[in-house]
């Protein structure tokens, strides 16, 4: 473990030491000079006798890429095969090969977990359709798709926090369990003690009053951003719909983020985009093999998108605008476009492809559309809030934001108006008590992981998935 905190430079001191040093596969991979004594721990991902020598592949998941571990035949075991766990012991030399830098001669190969290779659904050298690898939850990380999505996943997760905090953010641990629906977000599930489902007669809550699963952190961020300016969350969110379609979870990872001082959309959007833009560059810079596996075999042409997407600003246009392109398409929706009517998924995804499959800003949407907290244009005679959404290619809405209402006079009607006074006293109190002009979003993180990537399904694109008549594990 020396070598791997201290870098190189500490390898080649106990490289010189009688006990092997412990290298990740990633780490030999990349070593410049060869080892003396190396000890290396992984799965077998592939076995390949011959009469003068054995060939083992191995990796760990720091890579994508394994080690060839080239071996006497007489170090082969009868346990030694695809998908054991594994401890090997030798020399790390320069690769004769020019697809790998380094390989290990082992001089000891120690079988820790043997794999029933019968039995264990995942196969040598087979590449497993999504679909397939969804089956087996607890297994599927080990197949290279899984494997370098979540590599990616981790990598997109770390560059996130990186941005908001460079950015002067204030990160917050928003509740997961909350009294408010976040008004209009989605379906809730609500909390229950096994106690109370069994209490038919009389009925009391744990917090004494209903209690939900989160659907946003937006609420709370607001309170924050009253005490901090910039403040992001990043957490696990809730939606109770009754979906299995390819771009809805029942759980699902939600980036938040609220500005105080804001009087203009745009600075919102500015965020947005900014955010975007500078995860994707880390991803496509740090995880350039894991990417190239989903742009080689997953979607071929989205690397280039991605590509064109970075070096160009993203399209504004107002959602009155986009209602006009969709009533001029060419093609008949399901749902008919109208003023008034929420934007259908076929419709987010004709207007991306309208303004030539760019990423898209849709701004100022009905009144009557959109949560209470929307602050109103004050416009008329289409009455709008200062409300925007992102749309992306294949995907369609990513993020969503708005300008909030700070408002007091303005809110108290609404509220008033919805028979929410009573539940949102403290979103008022807020208002009175030192308001500012301020603003936020809400960014899908799984949905972002679905457009860098091309995969289809957003089943796919997180560890373990939630929805609809399924909760595996």
């Amino acid at each position: 473990m020396l070598c791997a905190r201290g870098g190189w430079r500490a390898l080649r001191r106990c490289a010189s030491l009688p006990r092997a040093v412990r290298l990740r596969v990633r780490e030999a991979l990349g070593a410049r000079e060869p080892a003396e004594a190396v000890r290396v721990q992984g799965w077998v991902r592939s076995v390949r006798s011959q009469k003068e020598v054995l060939f083992l592949h191995i990796n760990d998941g720091s890579s994508l890429e394994s080690l060839q571990v080239v071996a006497d035949p007489s170090l082969e075991k009868r346990d030694l095969t695809f998908g054991s766990a594994v401890e090997v012991q030798g020399k790390l030399v320069k690769s004769p090969h020019k697809m790998q830098n380094m390989e290990l001669q082992a001089e000891t190969i120690h079988v820790v977990g043997p794999c029933d290779i019968w039995s264990f659904p995942l196969k040598m050298r087979e590449r497993h359709p999504l679909e397939y690898v969804r089956q087996f939850p607890h297994l599927r990380c080990r197949s290279n798709t899984l494997g370098a999505l979540l590599r990616i996943r981790s990598e997109a997760t770390a560059s996130i926090h990186s941005f908001f905090q460079d950015n002067g953010y204030v990160h917050i641990h928003t509740p997961i369990i909350t009294s408010n629906d976040c008004e209009g977000a989605g379906e809730l599930f609500q909390i229950e003690t096994s106690r109370e489902e069994e209490d038919s007669v009389e009925k009391s809550h744990f917090f004494n009053v209903p209690a939900f699963l989160t659907v946003s952190g937006q609420l709370h961020l607001e309170v924050m951003a009253g005490a901090f300016t910039h403040v992001f969350t990043f957490g696990p969110t809730f939606r109770a719909e009754n979906s299995q379609s390819r771009r809805h979870l029942a759980e699902f990872y939600m980036v938040e983020a609220e500005l105080s001082f804001t009087e203009s959309l745009q600075d919102i959007m500015q965020v947005m985009e900014d955010l975007f833009k500078t995860v994707t560059s880390t991803v496509l810079s740090k995880c350039p093999r894991d990417v190239e596996l989903f742009h080689k075999y997953i979607a071929p042409a989205q690397k280039g998108r991605l590509e064109q997407m970075l070096k160009h600003k993203f399209m504004i246009i107002s959602y009155s605008e986009a209602v006009e392109i969709l009533k001029q398409a060419p093609q008949t929706f399901t749902f008919k476009p109208e003023w008034g009517c929420d934007l259908q998924t076929e419709h987010e995804k004709y207007l991306v492809k309208h303004c030539g499959d760019v990423p898209v800003f849709v701004v100022n949407y009905p009144y009557d559309l959109k949560p209470f907290y929307m602050r109103d244009n004050e416009d008329g005679p289409q009455h709008t809030v200062a409300a925007v959404d992102l749309l992306v290619p294949g995907v369609g809405e990513l993020c969503g934001g708005s300008l909030r209402e700070e408002r007091l006079p303005f809110l108290e009607s609404r509220l008033q108006r919805l028979g929410l006074t009573d539940a949102y006293q403290w979103y008022l109190d807020l208002r009175k008590f030192g308001s500012v002009p301020h603003g936020g979003f809400g960014m899908g993180f799984e949905r972002y992981l679905q457009y860098i990537l091309g995969v289809d399904n957003i089943k796919d694109v997180i560890p373990f998935p939630r929805f609809s008549h399924s909760c595996l594990l």
